[in-house]
């Protein structure tokens, strides 16, 4: 028997050798196809799992956005970066997200007082964000719990308040006015915006981009006050106009006499010079007349004389013993009998000398009415 099993042992192992050498084993590809599939699903196997594993692992960090990475429920890495992070595996790591972009929330229609007692109606916006800061996002996650809706809310609740602190320091004319320079808006939205993110800043970790005034209206009253001031600024403004138009009106007016005066001064000296001149030339005229005839010279001076005295209402007073004017003394019939006798020589010689003696007759105006 051992022999029988021995040599059919070593023929069958012959005759596998036999076909193993020459390469006719049916068996061979299969089996090895078969190797190859395992370690294919094992590979695949593998790597499913080391994909789930690192997919579990691997933190994605968006621009803008915060990951807070929290061990059993604890923060203890805040990543900022954009970009990839690792963590540990759920539970014992997991992530936060924090949403870092700006955000706006408004105050609504607020009721408030100036500081000069009148109402009006301003309305605030507030822009706002988380700052990319580690630790203002711990502070944030604890305050609000990452609820931007509840961090509007309470930043709301502050700029009401603060809005109403800060109007009362501003007079109604200083936020509603027809001269820009007057208008203290930016002012009153710096002030505000100190008072809420001092405020926001430690209690909630929010930093503010910029506070401005939305909407600024007035009630009905108040409206009516405005209306009344304006228009007073605005005569006020008009009478300051007519005064300075009335003041340079004068200014001109004295200032056109002025210079009237002076041409009327030059003009009169020009005139008085002239005239002199013409004297001098005229005086040299009548030397020159009276030289060549004075008799002549004498009459037409008596004339232009009597020419300048005699007018319409002027009445003459003369002498009535000088001829013509005898006949109205003695009458016709002494008249003829001088001219009869004829003059004596003595009378003839002596007559010149009294007519010469006898003053000028005077001319005197009438009386107006006679």
């Amino acid at each position: 028997m051992s022999l029988l099993h021995g040599h059919h042992h070593h023929g069958h192992d012959h005759g596998h050798d036999d076909q193993a050498h020459d390469g006719t084993d049916p068996m061979a590809p299969a089996s090895r196809r078969g190797w190859i599939a395992r370690n294919l699903r094992f590979g695949v196997a593998a790597l499913i799992v080391a994909g789930a594993v690192a997919s579990a692992c691997l933190v994605v960090i968006y621009p803008g956005e915060a990951v807070v990475v929290t061990r059993f429920g604890d923060p203890v890495r805040v990543l900022t970066e954009p970009g990839l992070a690792w963590r540990l595996p759920a539970p014992i790591e997991a992530t936060v997200k924090v949403d870092l972009r700006l955000r706006t929330t408004a105050s609504g229609l607020q009721d408030v007082g100036t500081r000069d007692g009148l109402r009006v109606l301003v309305q605030a916006f507030v822009a706002w964000q988380v700052p990319a800061d580690a630790e203002r996002i711990r502070q944030f996650l604890r305050a609000v719990r990452n609820e931007p809706d509840n961090a509007a809310e309470q930043l709301r609740s502050f700029v009401v308040s603060s809005l109403e602190t800060t109007v009362s320091r501003f007079e109604l004319s200083a936020l509603v006015n027809t001269d820009p320079a007057k208008v203290e808006i930016a002012s009153l939205e710096k002030l505000l915006r100190q008072r809420v993110e001092a405020q926001v800043l430690n209690v909630y970790g929010i930093a503010i981009a910029q506070v401005g005034l939305e909407r600024l209206t007035l009630p009905n009253e108040t409206l009516s006050a405005t209306v009344n001031r304006m228009r007073a600024e605005r005569q006020t403004v008009a009478t300051q106009r007519v005064a300075e138009g009335q003041r340079a009106a004068a200014e001109i007016r004295s200032n056109a006499d002025r210079d009237a005066r002076i041409v009327t001064a030059n003009a009169r000296a020009e005139a008085a010079d002239i005239e002199a001149k013409a004297r001098v030339e005229a005086a040299e005229i009548y030397a020159r007349a009276y030289r060549s005839d004075p008799k002549l010279y004498t009459l037409l001076r008596s004339l232009d004389t009597l020419d300048a005295v005699v007018g319409d209402n002027t009445r003459l007073i003369l002498r009535t013993d000088a001829a013509p004017f005898r006949v109205f003394v003695d009458g016709p019939s002494g008249v003829a009998a001088e001219n009869a006798a004829g003059p004596s020589p003595s009378a003839a010689v002596a007559q010149p000398s009294a007519q010469a003696a006898a003053p000028a007759p005077a001319a005197v105006p009438d009386e107006p009415g006679k």
